[in-house]
């Protein structure tokens, strides 16, 4: 169709663990919302779409993920495709231009993209490949992460069910103690009634200033650790030693916006490693909890996994 445009990818052709590139051959592919009606059966999204699905047949787990603060989806096009090549569909909308100064609005637009996923997505993905929206993940970057426990603790209903959570450097506001509403954290232990596993990624460098002109991204009091604090079993928590808030972007991020990426937040050395942990212990995670098969994330858990960064810390409640 006109609105959708694809990129074929090819992956490894083998794979040794969910660090590394998966066994599906994927494709990005990019949907535009339509205004007009008269787009026959198809029904459109209410928001400019990035998705990463498998092009071979068969039925997939699909995982909405959220992008961070005045960033735009296509700076995660490799986390992307590193999770989808595992075998997910991963739906990342472009959930605003401009950010308001709060975060009402991008929690709304979630509930809508994912109530449209059930009549909608089918129809953009390739030929034999179905979406199983009985297994359907949430996760979200930076204030994305905020917006995707806001919805995962039902601040707007939506017609499907989560059965996962991530926080990827989850930031609750950008000063210390001071929340962008609607308010998600109550600071009080356990506190989140979700209903599902939760899974929390920090980086070690995200709590401090890149230079003193600006604050920290992810800044004590608001960030990861907070969020962890509050979840219930079962939860996983890892803190990425030497890494920062954007760390887990694509190599080259364009525009202003991409340059903007580099300099505003502290950085590790590259962006590669702290990916390809991202990617692959939210693949881990999604098998255990999407599809049953705890296996890796297990290993991991009790550090009989390879990583390609160094932790800083890690705790579970199971």
């Amino acid at each position: 169709m006109n609105s959708s445009s694809t990129t074929p990818t090819l992956s490894s052709s083998s794979s040794k663990n969910a660090f590394d590139i998966g066994n599906h051959l994927i494709k990005l592919i990019k949907i535009e919302p339509k205004i007009s009606n008269n787009s026959g059966s198809v029904c459109f999204p209410p928001k400019p779409l990035l998705i990463g699905t498998p092009t071979e047949s068969g039925v997939f787990p699909v995982v909405i993920l959220l992008h961070g603060y005045l960033l735009y989806n296509s700076f995660y096009s490799q986390l992307i495709q590193h999770i989808s090549s595992h075998g997910f569909i991963v739906v990342a909308p472009q959930l605003y231009s401009v950010a308001g100064p709060d975060a009402n609005e991008e929690i709304k637009i979630t509930a809508d993209i994912t109530n449209w996923l059930s009549e909608g997505l089918c129809h953009f993905l390739p030929a034999n490949v179905r979406p199983d929206l009985t297994k359907l993940g949430l996760a979200g970057h930076s204030r994305g992460g905020k917006v995707a426990f806001a919805l995962a603790l039902r601040k707007q209903v939506t017609s499907l069910k989560f059965s996962a959570v991530i926080g990827i450097d989850p930031v609750d506001g950008m000063e210390k103690g001071k929340q962008t509403p609607p308010p998600v954290l109550n600071f009080v232990p356990h506190s989140f009634d979700l209903d599902m596993a939760v899974m929390v990624i920090g980086s070690g460098l995200g709590e401090m200033k890149r230079n003193p002109l600006f604050p920290p991204c992810a800044p004590k009091g608001v960030n990861h650790q907070d969020f962890f604090n509050e979840c219930q079993k079962p939860a996983f928590y890892f803190v990425v030693k030497d890494y920062g808030h954007l760390d887990m972007l694509d190599d080259e991020t364009k525009g202003i916006r991409g340059k903007t990426t580099h300099c505003l937040c502290k950085n590790g050395e590259s962006r590669e490693p702290m990916r390809r942990f991202v990617g692959g212990i939210v693949i881990a995670f999604l098998k255990a909890y999407l599809e049953d098969n705890s296996r890796e994330l297990m290993a991991i858990r009790d550090g009989n996994e390879k990583l390609p960064v160094e932790l800083q810390n890690s705790e579970f409640l199971i």
